[in-house]
């Protein structure tokens, strides 16, 4: 995921990403405890997908109320 794409995307459309995202990585963790995770490198794509949202979100709030 780009950070130009993300930008993007309105307030909305990262919160529906953020949640995609988190219910992904629950699923990535259940995989790995049960030992059904093939694609491992995938758990930490995720993890920085959200950091990512999670940032870029925040720019968005303090970019608005400053």
């Amino acid at each position: 995921m780009k950070a130009s794409d993300v930008r993007a995307k309105t307030e909305d459309q990262l919160k529906d990403d953020l949640s995609a995202l988190k219910k992904e990585q629950f699923n990535l963790r259940f995989q790995k405890a049960t030992g059904q995770l093939e694609n491992t490198a995938r758990v930490r794509e995720v993890r920085r997908d959200i950091a990512q949202i999670q940032t870029i979100m925040r720019e968005k709030r303090t970019s608005i109320n400053a």
